[in-house]
């Protein structure tokens, strides 16, 4: 396969190459069931989402926009709730108002979220008290506490992440095109850490100041409030365990 050839290029190429940080699974046939439920479910995000993406980031590189990305590390199976989320876009809605207001320049957001369930590690085994066992990979593969059991790669939690990102990702879109994102309320995206921030009063000079020309360009016409009711939102991962991403690519 190079470059020059991508018709060579499919999902499974990657198996004819060196794959480093994958897990060792001791049930392949459950392994490969997992996979192929996987390979059956609904796509996570749409072809058309992926070019719209493609296109903003072409703006981004050519300097006529800013991308803003941003998240976690590794997720968790029990952040899947609505308060770590909410308060997860909060942070990116907030950070590219004040990127939007001082750089006069659209911002792309890409959150680092709902998908972010593996994580690399230097050793694929951790040793303690002359006990080793694998190395905890993330919620998508085992479990932290050191115990055998927890530390063992299980198929079935491939099948978890899918199911946490989907309903993770579904509550960003009902957040982001349900008004929650409106710029008319930057309100709703407050939180403590802000206003207990050194930097508290400039920020909401600025978000008045961004309310005061809002209304003035509603009131002469140029603008309507549902083109400000809703942000483009986009989510991202790394790409690490390579058999999941497999079956999910379309």
């Amino acid at each position: 396969m190079t470059p020059s050839d991508p018709s060579s290029w499919d999902p499974s190429s990657w198996k004819a190459k060196a794959a480093l940080q994958q897990p060792k699974y001791d049930d392949s046939d459950r392994l490969d069931s997992v996979l192929t439920a996987l390979a059956d479910r609904p796509p996570l995000v749409t072809s058309w989402e992926v070019e719209r993406l493609k296109s903003q980031l072409a703006l981004a590189a050519q300097g006529s926009a800013f991308l803003l990305q941003g998240g976690d590390c590794n997720e968790s199976f029990h952040a899947c709730r609505a308060d770590p989320i909410e308060k997860k876009l909060k942070v990116l809605l907030q950070m590219s108002l004040v990127l939007v207001y001082g750089m006069q320049r659209p911002v792309i957001r890409v959150g680092r979220i709902a998908g972010q369930y593996a994580k690399p590690r230097s050793s694929d085994h951790e040793t303690r008290d002359g006990v080793s066992l694998p190395s905890y990979r993330g919620d998508c593969v085992n479990r932290s506490p050191f115990t055998p059991e927890d530390r063992r790669p299980r198929p079935e939690y491939l099948m978890g992440a899918y199911e946490r990102s989907s309903q993770t990702l579904n509550y960003l879109r009902a957040l982001t095109e349900g008004g929650f994102a409106d710029i008319n309320h930057p309100e709703n995206w407050e939180l403590d850490f802000v206003t207990q921030s050194a930097q508290s009063d400039e920020y909401h000079r600025m978000v008045r100041g961004i309310g005061d020309s809002l209304r003035f360009i509603d009131t002469i016409g140029g603008v309507t409030r549902a083109d400000l009711s809703r942000v483009d939102f986009y989510t991202s991962h790394e790409a690490l365990l390579l058999p999941y991403e497999q079956a999910m690519t379309r």
